[in-house]
């Protein structure tokens, strides 16, 4: 009985997404394919069924955590796909499975890199990523070439690509030949600014977002905005490495010279990343409005995750507490999801308010209706947390 109500707590703590861990792309196929070629990724795929045990272990245990989240997010598209599915069953006639969890790592043609059979504990994934990114590591055999002076530039293009890749350093070797060059309206010279913009607070992005037409009709606009964006996130990490506002400011400005349409979300977004990252409680909730005002407003779905995101930068702050519930209630009254209902039950929780608590989690039941999916079990173990 103590190992099943364990389970619950972490299955629980898993829904409620309170862990920053991998960010699952929640688009097909198809989708995470176009995805993964605009920002020259690899796909990793958790192809799990709903009733396996170890899979159920792995997104409580495993994909939640930060050290994971951070290695994932940054070199892959993540996918999870519930093979049992109909839905799915175009890609489980292709790349079928013998058992759960199935983890494999695809290039964006859909060739699979790395394949692995079975659950794995935080290092053992992370040891697996590794050598999936290790596979297309091909940066190493330009190497001993560009020492010995190699500087033609479709063979500098193709070291950069191959350094982008894997997401080693490349800029040095981009403003190395960029020096060289007066004319960047060339279809090699817009590649290199194409290829060579991995920060926003660079020249290179600078003569890129000059060239931006150029390039967009050459490579194709998603490319090319992909790249920017990419750039633009790049900066604000380093905004929260350097605790550096004038960072941040710079990448929201060029995002909204670059890609206005995009602007808004993305200084919405990286505001709170940042705020986050700082401790900034007053700032972070200015920025968790203003995104609800201008993008989220009352759609139930937007709103929870909103919510969420609010629990997982300060999960016993009194004031964004304060803010979640009145955001939470409003997700729950319009979305009447018992998710919904519980996420409200945990913040009443933490707010010390356990009879509201209990009121809630009772909500969830009756909103649960004849479906259970596990809901049950999690409301049950949450009201005896509350004993």
């Amino acid at each position: 009985m103590k190992s099943i109500l364990i389970s619950f707590a972490l299955l629980f703590t898993a829904t409620a997404c309170l862990a920053q861990g991998i960010d699952f792309f929640h688009g097909s196929w198809t989708e995470a394919q176009e995805k993964a070629k605009a920002e020259e990724k690899l796909i990793f795929v958790d192809a799990y069924a709903s009733w396996c045990g170890p899979c159920k272990r792995m997104a409580a245990q495993v994909f939640p955590q930060e050290k994971v989240g951070s290695f994932f997010n940054a070199n892959f598209i993540n996918l999870k796909i519930d093979m049992e599915k109909a839905e799915h069953a175009d890609f489980a006639g292709k790349y079928p499975v013998s058992a759960y969890p199935t983890l494999m790592f695809l290039d964006a043609t859909g060739k699979v890199v790395l394949k692995s059979v079975g659950a794995k504990s935080v290092d053992q994934l992370l040891d697996f990523a590794q050598k999936a990114v290790g596979k297309t590591d091909k940066s190493g055999d330009y190497e001993q070439e560009y020492k010995d002076g190699n500087r033609d530039p479709e063979f500098l293009l193709n070291y950069v690509r191959a350094l982008n890749a894997v997401g080693k350093p490349s800029l040095k070797i981009t403003n190395d030949y960029l020096s060289t060059q007066q004319d960047f309206s060339t279809d090699t010279n817009l590649e290199f600014l194409v290829e060579g913009t991995v920060e926003a607070d660079s020249r290179v992005f600078d003569l890129l977002a000059q060239h931006q037409k150029q390039a967009s009709r050459l490579l194709g606009a998603e490319k090319v905005s992909a790249r920017i964006e990419n750039a633009c996130k790049k900066t604000v990490k380093k905004a929260i490495e350097f605790k550096s506002e004038t960072l941040l400011e710079e990448a929201k400005s060029k995002m909204k010279s670059s890609l206005p349409d995009r602007a808004d979300d993305f200084a919405y977004e990286a505001d709170m990343k940042y705020y986050a990252a700082t401790n900034d409680v007053k700032n972070y909730l200015k920025a968790a409005q203003a995104c609800q005002k201008g993008k989220i407003r009352n759609n139930a779905a937007l709103l929870h995750d909103h919510v969420i995101d609010l629990l997982r930068a300060f999960p016993d702050e009194p004031k964004v507490l304060d803010q979640a519930e009145k955001w939470c209630k409003t997700a729950a009254e319009n979305g009447g999801l018992p998710e919904y209902y519980l996420t409200l039950a945990e913040i009443y929780k933490r707010q010390g308010e356990k009879d509201k608590a209990r009121k809630a989690a009772e909500k969830a039941r009756k909103a649960m209706g004849e479906k259970d999916n596990g809901m049950g079990g999690r409301i049950d173990y949450f009201i005896q947390t509350l004993e």
